[in-house]
């Protein structure tokens, strides 16, 4: 007989693997080693706080993704949140307040949340949320972040707070860069990267990967410049199409096979840097772990949602804890259904099952 899927064991073991990764990736840096052996200590306190909801049927996800600002300085092409209306130019209306982002960060603390993501929009526009989340030394904050607005005062809390890890986009080398993302940025990262190094910081880069890049990304002449220039993390985020004419960049299966031998192998290649997929293989982790089975997201408004490329919502965090917001009916109702298990061409179940998702909400 088939034993069970077991979601809580899986994403504790997904944990403690990217800790143990950084661990090593740091070995050569005291001060980060010494902050990351720390964490890891805290890593298995949050696991055991979690463990214990489970026994007590409640399943507490270690990530959260939030979402802290709608406004965003650039255009990328193909920019998933731009597309859903979720990223603007303009200065967001109604969004969280300082307030309320510390009140979810002492939640996530006290249920045992391990990582919480920061984006946007831009989220080193909320200089004020991300000086909070520095406070909380028990959580790991990846900053998803363009990289446009690092300057002397963002450096300087980076030191201070070891537990800020900026994640900075790119998307393969400069020409690649600066085609989707616009002039000048692929050098600016390359700045960033120097100066961050030079201080000694941890920092990794998120790459979206497309049937165009996934070669380019995954070079050794590529990774080598990165690793060369003090990245510790490679986080390979597969493209997720929500225009028609951008379908054909979205990886298909075969793209998704070779990215998942890849990282194997650079694992166990170039253990400097660390190495995750999103959403990954979702036939190894039982189903796409959206809606609270591996994380959920909190958008800059407050709304909780699946998963940051499906926008639904019916619940808003400014009205209910963040406990009570894994309860909502959608999030409820997608982890009892069938449509996190389902197959799907690529990229994001939810997306490609939409339709659905938007049937649950109108309930």
């Amino acid at each position: 007989m088939e034993k069970e899927f077991d979601i809580q064991e899986y994403m504790t073991r997904g944990v403690e693997r990217v800790v143990a990764d950084a661990i090593k990736a740091t070995v050569k840096n005291p001060k980060e080693s010494a902050f990351m052996l720390g964490f890891a200590k805290a890593s298995v306190l949050a696991s055991k706080k979690r463990k214990k909801a489970e026994k007590e049927g409640e399943h507490i996800p270690p990530f959260l993704i939030a979402s802290i600002t709608s406004k965003c300085n650039l255009h990328c092409a193909g920019c998933y949140s731009r597309c859903n209306h979720a990223t603007l130019d303009t200065e967001p209306v109604s969004q969280l307040t300082n307030e309320e982002w510390f009140r979810i960060f002492d939640e996530a603390e006290e249920l045992g949340v391990s990582f919480i993501l920061l984006a946007g929009g831009e989220p080193m526009l909320r200089r004020d949320v991300i000086e909070a989340a520095g406070r909380k030394k028990d959580i790991l904050f990846p900053i998803f972040t363009n990289g446009t607005f690092m300057d002397e005062e963002y450096f300087d809390l980076l030191d201070k707070s070891r537990n800020l890890i900026p994640i900075m986009s790119i998307e393969g080398k400069k020409e690649v860069t600066d085609s989707r993302r616009g002039q000048g940025i692929y050098e600016r990262l390359i700045k960033n990267m120097d100066e961050l190094h030079r201080r000694g910081l941890i920092f990794g880069t998120s790459v979206t990967v497309t049937k165009e890049n996934i070669n380019e990304v995954t070079s050794e002449s590529f990774l080598k410049e990165l690793s060369d220039r003090g990245c510790k993390a490679v986080i390979y985020v597969e493209f997720v199409p929500v225009t028609d004419e951008s379908k054909e960049l979205a990886p298909g299966d075969e793209e998704r096979e070779y990215l998942k031998k890849e990282i194997v192998r650079l694992r166990d290649e170039r253990p400097e840097m660390v190495y995750i997929s999103f959403p990954g293989d979702e036939k190894s982790s039982g189903g796409c772990v959206a809606a609270g089975r591996g994380f959920f997201h909190i958008n800059s408004h407050g709304g909780a949602e699946p998963c940051p490329f499906s926008p639904y919502s019916d619940v808003n965090i400014k009205e209910c804890s963040l406990k009570a917001a894994m309860h909502s009916p959608l999030f409820m109702a997608l982890r009892s259904g069938d449509i996190l298990m389902d197959d799907h061409e690529g990229g994001c179940v939810l997306y490609e099952k939409r339709e659905l998702v938007e049937q649950l909400v109108g309930g």
